[in-house]
């Protein structure tokens, strides 16, 4: 009768605690991309949520102003010609442009800026764009309710009353009191002031983090399934 002997596998301690770390890391990446896509989900919902709502007056804005964020509302007021910058870097269908942001001011005092949307640039670096002229008479606006925190900061253009030229300032919309919000700006009573591309939603797709989830749990699987094979095979 024949026995077979099984030799020591070397560094079978250490192996085992390196496998232990792999899955340990696995595990906590599968976590990761697991909550990634249950808080994208949770804020694509409360966006859609929101777009959906009916427009509602700025007055009756949650003092938590987050509460708001995405919703649409009316604001009475007018518009500052001589107050406006462009967001920089901003594309539409594959051509370069500007986001135009003008300063407005409510009928009951609060001066916040309106994002009129995208535009294209000029022939150069330094050439104004073509602009339409905001209403220098009171008008009525509706725009998605935004947090002044997710406006870019840094180097804007900024452009001079006259209109002819553009001026790089630095953060222009911090030289300014103004709230801490601003619109989208969707249409207006006038009919000048509907944007021909208005400000993009974000992307509302929940992402490939649940598929990223389940792919690191099989990597975890593949780390115990190789320990197996290499304990079984001493």
């Amino acid at each position: 009768m024949s026995s077979e002997t099984k030799t020591k596998e070397p560094w079978s301690f250490f192996k085992t605690l390196i496998a232990l770390a792999l899955i340990v890391l696995c595990i906590w990446a599968a976590q990761w991309q697991y909550h990634r896509g249950v808080d994208r989900h949770a804020r694509n919902t409360i966006i859609e949520e929101r777009i959906a709502k009916a427009p509602i007056s700025l007055s009756e804005i949650d003092k938590k102003l987050s509460n708001n964020e995405w919703q649409s509302v009316v604001a009475t007021g007018s518009f500052d010609q001589e107050k406006q910058i462009l967001l920089r870097n901003r594309y539409s269908e594959g051509k370069y442009g500007y986001e135009v942001l003008t300063l407005f001011t409510s009928t009951s005092g609060e001066k916040f800026w309106v994002d009129r949307g995208w535009v294209q640039a000029g022939a150069t670096a330094t050439t104004a764009p073509e602009i339409t002229k905001v209403p220098e008479t009171q008008v009525s606006i509706t725009g998605r309710f935004r947090l002044d925190s997710s406006l870019p900061r840094g180097s804007f253009f900024a452009i001079p009353g006259s209109g002819e030229g553009l001026v790089s300032e630095l953060n222009a919309q911090s030289q300014l009191d103004t709230e801490k919000f601003y619109l989208d700006l969707l249409n207006g009573s006038d009919p000048s002031l509907t944007p021909a591309v208005t400000a993009q939603l974000p992307s509302l797709s929940d992402g490939p983090h649940m598929a990223y989830a389940l792919q690191w749990l099989f990597f975890g699987g593949l780390v115990i399934y190789g320990r197996f094979l290499i304990r079984r095979s001493r």
